[in-house]
This record gives structure tokens, sequence and C-alpha cells, in this order.
């Protein structure tokens, strides 16, 4: 079970108080409970409240929505478990409404209170303390009725990073490194650290093949592909205000220089058009004597003289980047292998109740063979686990290690695709080298 929000009420209060009392959603208003007041005139009487206590701030009341997981509870059971609620966080010192809706796939409490205490005539403070006390006292009645808590660190793990959605291909694309959004990861961060600006990002992302669709979520599509995707299904870091973030955040901590193509040399001896253009020829020589120029300055810059220095330099650089390579390697197996232990997790404090219950009386055939699933998922995640840990791992721990691994390996993917460049400069330069320039600078 899980709290999924609490919000203000600050106009249209009894356009919500009919929402929520509507009939066709409340098994025809029995599933309605209030708290000194009556549903059709609970508003005047919140209103009263407040001019009896002289309230004068905007928020009108407080609406506390309460989700069960799909055929876990009866609407009575649900109702009961939210009537209880209300009576350890608003004992008996707020007007309220409860309702429990029946009407989606899964069953929901609706609460709108008060925002003004009867007894002592002052404001709800809403606020984390709050928020997690009501937390706390719902997670405490579902386990007091055998209800699964949902876990909320496994909840934003699975926003972040969880790969569920995807097609079959695209799991084992995303396993072999292939994946399409993968690849658009990639793309967006190396084009984040490329940008100076917004525009300047939207460009290079459409000279890399992209189509690009503004709306309420930025979405891209590539030419090889039909669909757009929001890039926000990759994770909280390619929404489009964090990508503009981002952004921001490179162009103000930039320590590199913006390269210039360098540049290539014409061959003049071959070329037809030299042939056919004096003109031309003349333009040609002057661009490679500018090329050379530059050619042996980045050399000089970078400290080398012949050839063979600057295929020992290449070769460095090549293996600096099979080096980030293997990191990145490294890291994902480490994400990986964190994800399983998440979800292991998450199984074994799914199913911990069926599993006790089954053991409890494993003659029961008949509950064995109904939750048999259940019960062998629960006893291979959890002999997995105790492979590697002696006791439960926490879930909020494995979220923020997570969250490590995945900022060092987009920091090291940046850097990844920065030596890219790199590269081909440099083999340019031997290019322009061999084509132009003598085999030894020393002179």
């Amino acid at each position: 079970m899980d709290i999924t929000k609490i919000h203000p009420i600050k106009a249209t209060l009894n356009l919500a108080i009919d929402y929520i009392t509507n009939e066709a959603k409340t098994d025809e208003k029995i599933l309605v409970t209030t708290n000194n007041c009556f549903p059709a005139t609970a508003h005047t009487q919140f209103l009263k409240t407040r001019e009896d206590n002289n309230v004068k701030g905007n928020v009108l009341a407080r609406h506390l929505i309460q989700s069960f997981l799909p055929n876990e509870t009866t609407p009575e059971q649900a109702h009961q478990i939210g009537l209880d609620l209300c009576n350890k966080i608003l004992k008996d010192e707020y007007e309220f409404v409860l309702t429990t809706h029946i009407d989606k796939g899964h069953i929901h409490n609706h609460i709108i209170f008060n925002n003004v205490n009867m007894v002592t005539g002052k404001c709800y403070q809403s606020n984390k303390k709050s928020y997690h006390k009501i937390r706390y006292q719902s997670d405490k009645l579902c386990k007091e009725n055998n209800l699964i808590v949902i876990d909320e660190h496994y909840e934003t793990y699975k926003k972040k990073y969880k790969t569920s959605g995807k097609s079959w291909y695209e799991n084992e694309q995303f396993k072999k490194g292939t994946s399409w959004k993968s690849k658009l990861q990639f793309d967006i961060d190396s084009t984040i650290k490329q940008s100076k600006d917004w525009d300047d990002f939207l460009d290079k992302m459409t000279n890399l093949g992209y189509e690009i669709k503004h709306g309420k979520h930025i979405a891209f599509k590539h030419k090889d592909k039909e669909r757009f995707t929001r890039s926000k299904v990759i994770g909280i870091d390619y929404t489009e205000d964090r990508i503009k973030e981002r952004i921001k955040e490179n162009a103000n901590h930039r320590n590199y220089p913006i390269k210039k193509r360098i540049g290539n040399i014409i061959d003049i001896d071959n070329n037809e058009k030299v042939k056919s253009s004096k003109g031309y020829e003349y333009w040609a020589t002057k661009h490679n004597l500018q090329v050379a120029s530059n050619t042996v300055i980045l050399m000089r810059g970078k400290g080398i003289k012949t050839l063979s220095e600057l295929d020992s330099f290449i070769q460095s650089n090549a293996d600096k980047r099979q080096e980030l390579q293997d990191k990145i390697k490294i890291l994902d197996k480490d994400i990986s292998n964190l994800s399983i232990t998440m979800e292991q997790v998450h199984i074994v404090k799914m199913y911990r109740q069926i599993y006790l219950e089954y053991r409890n009386d494993t003659t029961d055939k008949a509950f064995y063979d109904e939750h048999k699933s259940e019960i062998t998922q629960y006893q291979n995640s959890l002999a997995e686990l105790k492979k590697s840990y002696s006791k439960l791992p926490d879930t909020k721990d494995i979220l923020k290690h997570l969250d490590l691994l995945h900022k060092k390996k987009n920091t090291l993917m940046q850097e990844y695709s920065f030596t890219k460049a790199d590269m081909n400069e440099l083999y340019q330069i031997r290019q322009n080298y061999k084509a132009f320039i003598n085999n030894d600078l020393e002179r």
C-alpha cells in the first residue's frame, strides 16, 4: 500500500467533495464516512469552522489519497483502514470526509479534511514531518492487516532505472549495450558536453540524425527509427528541464577549449578541378600551407616532432580510450548486479507473508498450489541474497549506491565521447603529416 499524494485544496472545495462522494465510485455511497459533518454540506461546515476561528489563510482543506495494490484487499477492509488512519492522524479534532473508490483497477481511499483544527483553531501543518507521520501510520495499519507495504526506495528505483516497458528485443539489446535507448542516452550525454546552450544542443542532436518533438515532454526520433521516444524514460537526468540544467552546468565549468576542425590536405597533383582552374589551384595551395602550419602547431603543442612520436601518442590515447571503455563495462556489471539485488529484496518483502503462511502449514496443498509461483520466487530470491549478504540489504542504501554508480558512468561516458574527437584529430594530423610534411620536424 502507498500514500500517493497529499495536496492542499484552495478553491472549489464543494466540487472536490462531490467528486470523492460520487455514487458510481463509492458503491452507491455505502463506502462514505464523515466526522462532524454531512457529505452534502461538508464544505459549508469546513468554512464555518474557519470563520469561527477567524482563519485568513488560503488553504481550505487537505486531500489525502491512500492506494492499495490490485486484488490485495476488499473495499470494506480498505475503508476501515482509511478510517483507522483518520482516527490516528486527525483524532477527533478535524472534520473529514472519507470515501473508498472501487471504480478503478485498484481500490483507493480519498480523505478530505478541514485545514482548521476544531479544538485548537489552528491550521494543519503540512510538511515532510507530518507526511512521514501519515506514511508511518498507514504502513503500520497495512502490516497489522497483512497487506503489502510499498517500499518507497524501490518505487524511486523503478521510476529511475528499471527497464520494464521495453520489448523483449529491446531488453536483449540493452544487455548487449546496443539498445537504441542506450544510444539515445549516450548521444544526449555527449551532446550536452559539447553544447554551449539549449539551441546549440538541439542543432547538434539534429545533426546526429534526430527529429525532435516538443510538448509536455521532449521526445527524440532517430532517422533509423519509426517512433519518438521521450527522453525522460531514460531517467530523471534526461527531462527537458534537467538537460537544460546540465548544459548550463557544463558551460559554466567547461575546462577545455572548443576545437576547430584541423582540415585535410588537398591532393593537388591528382585533382581534376585543380587542372581546370588556376584560381582553384592557387586557393588549394594556400589552403594546404595553412593546414600544414596548423598541423605543425598542433604537433608542437603536444610535444611531438616525429612520425614515430606521433604514432606512440596515438597508441597511448587509444589505450586510454580502451581503459575508459573497460571501466564503463565494470560499472555496467556493478549496476546490473545491484539492480538484480534490488529486485530480489523487493520479491522477498512482497511475498514474505505468503511464505510465512505456507511455512506455518506446509500440508495445505491447496494454498501451495495457489501461491506456488510466489513461494518459489521468495525462496529463490532469498537464497541468492544469502550468498552475498548476512542480512536483508536496505533498499535505501542500494538506491544511493546505484545513483553513485550511474553518476560515475555518465561522467566516464562523457569523457569517452570526447576521446573520440581527440582521436579523430590525431588521425587527421597523421594523414596531413604523411601527405605534406617531411618525416622529421626537428630542423
